[in-house]
Parts: C-alpha cells; structure tokens; sequence
C-alpha cells in the first residue's frame, strides 16, 4: 500500500536508480518522470546554494529529468531599494487604510515610480501543516493536535559597553517586568554588546530572568571616578577631526582646573594634556562603535536565522557613528531583508547636562561652553538608535523613565506598515549616500516614519549570491507564497522510541512553470531547499537539490499532468518541529511553505 499524507492524497514511491541510465531510458521512462528523485543526504549546517552552473547534456538522447547538488546560473531582478513605512495618526496609532496612489518617493529630490507596494498587518498566525504517521509494520494516517510552535522572536540587546551601572539597574528590572508578558509562542533572547552573557531563544521564562540578572557592564576603558580632563567620543572628533579650536579650548580649560590648579602658567602643559585627552577618546570612541555595530549585525544575523516574525530591542544611552553611517545602512538594509523591527530604548530616561558637573563624577563646574558641548554629545548620541528605528518600521523610546511603558512600546510590532520598493535609474557603483523622502498625497495629518536614505553598491551584485540569498531569506521566513504550484505533505515513522524518520514531500505542478525552448525540448531549471526547525526556532537540518528538467512535448502533455514529488528525509528525535520548503526556479519566482508536525 502506498503511503498516504497527513490530508489523505496518495503520494508516489520513489524508484531507485538499479539499471544503467541506458535501460532506464529505453524501458522504464515512463516510471522515472513519475518517480520522485533519489534521496538527498541530510546536512547539519543550513543548506548552501552552490554557485557554479550546470552544463546542458550533451548526449544525443540526454534525461529528461537530472538531479545533483549544483545550481545553475538564475536570473536576479534589477536592484530594488526597499522602505518599510509606518504611517500614524496624532494618536500614534498606526493607519493601514492607504494605498500605492498616496504615497509619493524621492530619490536624492528625483520622484521615483513605486515597483512594489504591500500593506503588511502584524499579528500572529495559527501553524499550519500536515501530519501523518506510519509505523514499522503498517501504514495509516494518524493525526494528533498541531503543536503550538514559535511565531515571533524578540532579541533584547544591552549596550553593557556604554550603560551606566545605574541606569542598567532600572532598565534590566523593567525588562524583567516586560518577559512576563509574553505570549506562549513568543521566542526571547538576551544579548549584549560586548557579547558576554549572551542567551539564545528560548521559551523558558525562568532562564531569561537568570540571563538578564548575570548582565553587568563592560565598558571598554576604566570611566573613573573624576576623569580629569572630562572627555566624549563627541568632544574629541570636535577637536581631532574638526580641528575646533572653541572645543580645544574648553578642554584646555577644564584640563586647567583639575590638573593644575587654574594656574594659568601652565595652560601650555594644559592643552597638551586636552589633546592627549582628546586622541585617547577618539580612540575609544571608535573602538566602542565598532563593537556596537559588528554586535548588532551579528543579532540581526542570529534573529534572521529564525522562522517568523522577528523584533530587536536596543537598549542603550546611545553612541555615536562618525565615519560609520555604510554600516549603519547595512544593518538596515540585512533587517529590512530578514523582515526584521530594530526597536530602542534610550536607557538613560529624561537626562540633563548639570550645570555643576556630573555627581557620579565629583562635582567641578562646567563652563557655558563645556556644557554646551556635552549637551550637544548627548543630543547626538541618540541618533543612531532613531536611525535604526526609523529605517526598519521599529519605535524609539526616549525622554521617559517609565521603562515598563518603553519595553510594552517597543516590544511589540505596528499594528500595520507599509513595504514600498524601486528601481534606482542608472545607479553609479561608487557607495555614495542617497537622501530618501516619503510623502503623503495629499498631505494627511499623519507622521510618516521611513529609513532616510541608502548606500549605492560599490560593485555590481554576484547573480549567483543573490539568487542564494533570496532561498535563504525564504526559508528562514514564515511567510507563505505561491509563485509557483508547489504543495508540502509531510510523513514520519517511528522505528524505536527515540527515533524517528521525518520525510517531507514537495509536490510539484510542473505545467505552469516557464520552460526554455531548446532542441525540442522544454527547459527548466528549479532549486527545492526543505529544513526543519526545532520548538524554539533553531535550525536543525536541511537539504537542498537542484532539479534539471529537459521534457519532451508529450511527456510534459501526458505523462506529468499529476506533477513530480521530490522527497527529502530527516533522522529526528521525537519532539515538536516546523518545516519549511522553498522552491525558486531560474526566472526567481518562489514558492514557500509550512509545515508543523509532533512527533509522540
């Protein structure tokens, strides 16, 4: 008896390959373009797209059906720049009533035609998939309850380089406070900057809570107490780069103060000491951002590795980017990509430049224009935590102490957002910065939030990683699409207690593709990826085939009006898992789907 899937349709054995490609041809064609392909061997890693193409037979009657591990050469669509935009009322609720007509696109203050326009409403949504089981000795459908698997994954990531101590205390308690309002098939993470103490997603509220509590700061420099003279990453780029002499001076004079008693004989050995000051925080400053920003891409790597709806949290006091605003864009331009929600949390609530100096740090007075400075460093350090929040569809809290609210804000997605994309016309490969400006038509009432801009490439894009990429962004999505007529079915088995075998169907309508005409014969080429993922989201395993198909008239008339199934098999432990199969062919439509099986 055949074995049949979770929804009770029939689905082929695959035949093995016994007799020389010869005999195959001559007797037994028919079998093989019903016969699904030989199994693939499963891969501990995340399955790659290798880059190299396939060669075209070159027999005189060559298979009409080939299948091996390489990937032939696809065709990549014209960069597109995409924008996910959050439009809100003056309550601050989220608006999704508008349409592609209302909204307008600049480039760099060059109107630009809108390519894609999608509106996107968050929420959660109910597993779907099939489930059979077949045992050792016979075959039927056995269906048990979906599991209730995860479906949003939310990183919080604490600046434990640039926190004060008593601005982590506040903020970690409130985050404490924030975990237990998650829901049972949210996913949390807790990670920091300087990378120490990190813990990946979980569901087990009780280790979060033990993670957050181990956080502690690790600032790259010992602050002290009453460093002397006072020095920001924002006062020394003043002073090295900007050559201010306004900003030496004050530097000088606070270097004066503390070092040499305001006696004015000294204001030589004074400045030295501000510009030796001054290139230390530089320094620093630079070191610190680095880490900042390699740490954030590194999270948006580990979040985009997972199936569904993706949240950042950045809870920090700020810092600043001088000459980092290409990495900045990137991290931007990978979230967008993975669908993912960079949201912040200014931990230092509502703060203020104290005329008379920093109690933390000894009391001296500022003068006006040491103030001046520091209110201006503190202004400033915010904007990297706007930027990311603005370019992605997150939020950004600030100016509050109420930290409970701020975690309750940011932790949680816009109700709706908007995706717009475009073509950039004649786009120079040089990496210059280009201004981007969303705007209502007509103007509305509303605020409109939106990344303000993008990086031009500095080189043309590698086809071949691109087509890789977007396989990879597909499969760690959940996102459903239907470019191509594909259906997943999924089956296991038990052979003992502890095993299992997990395979999962792609049942494929090869009618409808777009085929090549060539030598008499219909050409396509398709790339099936399947993977399973475990309860908390982590990759387990995966396989991926390229399918070469060179069909003659009548088979492709006759012979496959039901379609080819191309099986992949998995050796699990019993558990909960997600499948997900993606199915691109060489002109890049996609098709993707989910699967949710319990294995007793």
């Amino acid at each position: 008896m055949a074995p049949t899937s979770g929804n009770g349709r029939k689905v082929t054995v695959s035949a093995r390959l016994t007799a020389s490609l010869t005999v195959i041809i001559c007797l037994f064609l028919g079998k093989l373009l019903l016969a699904a392909l030989s199994p693939q061997a499963t891969a501990q890693q995340p399955p790659a797209v290798p880059a190299t193409s396939a060669s075209a037979p070159t027999s005189q009657n060559p298979p009409e059906i080939t299948s091996h591990e390489t990937t032939a050469t696809f065709k990549v669509n014209v960069r597109l720049v995409q924008l996910r935009v959050v439009v809100r009322d003056l309550h601050g609720k989220a608006i999704g009533t508008l349409h592609k007509e209302d909204f307008r696109l600049f480039d760099d203050g060059k109107p630009q035609v809108i390519t894609k326009f999608d509106l996107e409403k968050t929420g959660l949504r109910e597993a779907t998939g099939q489930e059979a089981s077949r045992s050792a000795t016979e075959t039927g459908v056995t269906s048990t309850p979906l599991p209730a698997l995860p479906e949003r994954y939310i990183a919080y990531v604490f600046d434990d380089v640039h926190l004060e101590f008593g601005d982590l205390a506040h903020v970690r308690d409130a985050a404490e406070t924030n975990l237990a309002t998650l829901q049972p098939t949210d996913r949390a993470g807790i990670f920091t900057i300087s990378g120490q103490n990190n813990f990946d997603f979980t569901d087990d509220r009780n280790k979060l809570r033990e993670a957050l509590r181990r956080i502690t700061l690790h600032p790259i420099t010992d602050r002290g107490m009453n460093p002397c003279p006072k020095m920001t990453y924002y006062l020394a780029d003043q002073i090295v780069n900007k050559k201010i002499q306004q900003a030496l001076a004050a530097v000088t004079a606070d270097a004066l103060a503390c070092a040499f008693n305001n006696d004015r004989r000294f204001w030589t050995a004074a400045q030295a000491t501000a510009q030796a000051a001054a290139a230390q925080g530089l320094a620093t400053g630079d070191q610190e951002t680095r880490l900042a920003l390699t740490s954030l891409k590194d999270v948006v790597r580990r979040v985009s590795a997972t199936p569904g709806q993706h949240s950042i949290v950045l809870v920090s006091p700020g810092f600043l980017t001088l000459e980092q605003h290409f990495d900045v864009d990137e991290i931007i331009e990978r979230a967008l990509r993975a669908n993912i929600a960079i949201s912040a949390i200014d931990a230092r609530g509502v703060y203020v430049v104290m005329p008379f100096g920093d109690a933390s740090q000894g009391i001296s007075a500022l003068s006006p224009l040491e103030a001046q400075y520091q209110s201006e460093s503190a202004s400033v350090d915010a904007n990297v935590m706007a930027e990311l929040a603005d370019g992605t569809g997150g939020s950004f809290f600030q100016r509050s102490n109420d930290f409970e609210e701020g975690f309750r804000i940011v932790a949680s997605m816009p109700e709706y957002y908007y995706v717009l994309a475009f073509s950039p016309q004649n786009l120079k490969l040089n990496g210059s910065f280009h201004h981007l400006k969303v705007a209502l038509n007509p103007a509305e009432k509303f605020s409109v939030q939106a990344r303000q801009g993008y990086f031009a490439p500095k080189q043309a894009p590698d086809r071949d990683q691109e087509a890789k990429q977007e396989i990879q962004d597909a499969l760690y999505s959940q996102e459903e699409m239907h470019d191509l007529p594909v259906d997943l079915h999924t089956q296991f088995f038990k052979p003992s207690e502890t095993e299992a075998k997990l395979t999962v169907l792609a049942h494929i309508d090869v009618r409808p593709l777009h085929f090549r005409k060539a030598d008499g014969r219909n050409n396509s080429n398709l790339t099936i990826v399947s993977a399973v993922f475990d309860n908390n989201g982590s990759f387990v395993m995966g396989t991926e085939k390229t399918l070469e198909l060179h069909l003659k008239d009548d088979t492709l008339a006759k012979k496959l009006g039901s379609g080819l199934d191309v099986r992949s098999s998995f050796d699990v432990k019993p558990g909960n898992y997600l499948v997900r199969l993606v199915v691109r062919d060489e002109e890049g439509q996609i098709a993707a789907d989910n699967g949710a099986v319990r294995i007793p």
